[in-house]
């Protein structure tokens, strides 16, 4: 049943690229609770308030940070949370106040704060961040972007971090947003990409009103565009910026969210860019060093209707079962955000409205996003951090609110989705002005939670308490051929008759932010996997058979498993 439905579903969406039409399955919310989500933030330890500095001069930035990553920074296997500061353009005192937050993982769902002695830095105004072993030293690094200095923070090791943008090459003094690793050429180092927004300034900060002339922060379109940034490692510890020669600053965008993911899977990691009120950006890996930008052919550039969107946030990965990565991309209200889904060969559709996911956002601003098996029933989810941009919305238009709840839409398994936000717990009636997002299993139960990174407000860490947890396995890479971190290896999991599971690690996502780098297969009943292939970047395959769930492995490429941790305990 589940494969016949997949292929109407997919039928149906090729038809819609062709034929310009929809095809309306809009699927009922869920009527009982599959998860119980509760803000467990102030319990736990994480106290994070974000500083925005918002002053009556509007600054552009002020209403976009901030943003969240989950790392493991002291390889202890529990993910901790950086937490990443704004600041503020007038209040030098403000400004120097807004540190970003390191909160290490205690092994029993708190977390201590240990910022002080981790040596990350205030510079400039914070934004977002992303976290791998660049150096392939088996400690995961730290890269964090800004209204400002961007800076690399190198892990020592020792509970602390060096920074060493100024030998690494990779400082940039602008307006960057989001960043993720990945190794573009296959050489076993992480190559960086950086998203840049606008040329803004406190000295060109322009002037921008409603209707009664009462002045609201500016559309991104009243400055100039940024190009992207690409880093090529050189292996030593410097970067190269690679843009003009790899095709990327050819293109200016507006960029926000980015996202590594091998889409046509020929072996080589490609790239997807959210921009604001552009064309957004595929950029497809030819091997050679050059990425051609495919987003107007491929379907994944505009909406329906061909107009480009207000992208923020964005994620990859296979939503009905086909194994091929499918696109989310977060917008504005009345735009509905999109969702992109593979049909191969090079193609997408929007099925955005179809796949129930149009409907359900249709009203919301979204930011942070990502794609995960919250009830571990193997199908993968979709969270959305929504706030809205003008504080003073209601004003000019009553269908905008600045605090907006966020969502959580159920996958029914053949890609259609529904919300399950009211029947799953009083975190997702929470409003308010979200912004960055991640997902990871922080307690190692095997069940993924949440974090959020809301503008001028408190951070929300949601545990997710599956009534029913099913089963579920949690898989850590670790390269030795390929990069350590075994970012751009591809999953697949074989469970039951008919289950077949692939996911990707990746290194940044969401937007301004990344999720837990270990891979989470959600099993449902099934109590083993009958096989798993590990297909790490330079094409090496590891097969793993008979695995038992309810583990959290770790997986050495060409040793196989070295690790086995039962899920569920403590530290």
């Amino acid at each position: 049943m589940r494969d016949r439905r997949q292929g109407q579903w997919l039928a149906c969406a090729a038809v819609s690229v062709l034929a310009g039409t929809l095809c309306l399955t809009l699927p009922g919310a869920p009527q009982e609770a599959r998860a119980h989500f509760r803000d467990v933030a102030a319990e736990a330890g994480v106290g994070f308030l974000h500083e925005s500095g918002a002053t009556a001069e509007k600054f552009l930035p002020e209403t976009m940070g901030g943003g969240v990553v989950l790392f493991d920074y002291d390889n202890d296997g529990w993910p901790d949370i950086l937490l990443v500061n704004g600041g503020s353009f007038l209040d030098p005192e403000a400004a120097a106040g807004a540190g970003h937050r390191l909160y290490r993982n205690n092994g029993d769902l708190t977390f201590t704060d240990a910022t002080t002695t981790a040596g990350i830095a205030v510079s400039g105004y914070g934004m977002g961040a992303c976290a791998a072993d660049y150096d392939n030293d088996g400690w995961q690094d730290l890269y964090v972007t800004s209204v400002g200095l961007n800076r690399l923070y190198r892990n020592d090791g020792s509970g602390g971090f060096v920074d060493v943008t100024r030998e690494s090459g990779t400082g940039y003094s602008l307006w960057s947003a989001s960043c993720a690793f990945g190794d573009i050429d296959n050489d076993g180092d992480l190559d960086l990409y950086v998203t840049n927004y606008t040329d803004f300034s406190v000295e060109n900060n322009k002037y921008c009103g409603d209707l009664d002339d009462v002045r609201v922060y500016c559309s991104p379109i009243v400055y100039n565009p940024l190009p992207d940034i690409l880093y090529r490692n050189n292996g030593d510890g410097t970067f190269t910026d690679v843009a003009g020669q790899a095709g990327i600053s050819a293109r200016d965008g507006y960029g926000l969210g980015v996202v590594f993911s091998d889409f046509d899977g020929d072996g080589w990691i490609d790239i997807y860019v959210a921009n604001d009120g552009q064309l957004n950006f595929l950029f497809h890996n030819t091997g050679s060093g050059v990425f051609e930008e495919r987003g107007l052919q491929s379907g994944v550039a505009a909406g329906s209707d061909g107009q480009p969107q207000a992208g923020m946030g964005t994620d990859m990965a296979d939503i009905n079962g086909d194994g091929l990565p499918d696109v989310i991309v977060t917008n504005l209200d009345r735009e509905a955000h999109t969702l992109y889904a593979n049909l191969g060969r090079g193609l997408f559709a929007d099925v955005t409205f179809e796949s129930g996911v149009g409907g359900a956002t249709l009203p919301f601003v979204g930011f942070g996003t990502a794609f995960f098996d919250y009830d571990n029933d193997s199908d993968l989810d979709l969270v959305i951090a929504n706030g809205g941009i003008f504080d003073n919305a209601g004003r000019f238009r009553d269908t905008t609110t600045h605090e907006q709840r966020n969502l959580l839409l159920e996958n029914d398994g053949e890609g259609n989705f529904a919300d399950a936000g009211p029947v799953s717990g009083a975190a997702f009636a929470l409003e308010k002005v979200s912004r960055g997002l991640a997902v990871g299993d922080l307690d190692n139960d095997g069940d993924p939670d949440i974090v959020i990174a809301n503008n001028g407000q408190t951070a929300d860490l949601l545990r997710n308490d599956l009534p029913n947890r099913g089963n579920a396995l949690l898989i850590r890479t670790v390269g030795t051929r390929s990069n350590r971190d075994g970012i751009g290896a591809r999953v697949k999991l074989w469970a039951g008759d008919e289950t077949v599971i692939v996911r990707e690690v990746k290194a940044g996502s969401s937007y301004l932010g990344q999720n837990d780098l270990r891979v989470h297969f959600g099993l449902g009943r099934a109590s083993r996997a009958e096989r798993i292939e590990v297909s790490w970047p330079g094409g090496a395959i590891d097969v793993l058979e008979n695995v038992d769930a309810n583990f959290v492995l770790t997986v050495v490429e060409g040793a196989g498993i070295t690790n086995r941790t039962p899920l569920g305990r403590s530290r």
